[in-house]
């Protein structure tokens, strides 16, 4: 199931707002500590899911940093979403 682009860009300005940026100057990827944030769970789940595999929320991997790309965050929390349209 395809998700609205429009909810996609709804949930990139919550995102947004929740990192104290503006819709128009929101980072491309932000770190692990920012994604928690978004995500409302502690980073150690962050790090549980990307080890066990439970949830399919990509990452980038550079050296030993972890990145998340915010559009990444935004299609996961849209494909989660639980509920009637409308």
């Amino acid at each position: 199931m395809q998700t609205p682009p429009d909810t996609i860009a709804q949930i990139m300005a919550e995102i947004a707002r929740t990192l104290g940026h503006s819709p128009e100057t929101i980072p491309s990827t932000v770190d692990e500590k920012a994604a928690s944030t978004v995500l409302g769970v502690k980073p150690s789940t962050l790090a549980n899911w990307r080890t066990t595999g439970r949830y399919a929320l990509p990452f980038l991997k550079v050296g030993r940093l972890v990145r998340y790309r915010t559009s990444d965050l935004a299609a996961w929390i849209a494909r989660r979403r639980v509920g009637a349209e409308g």
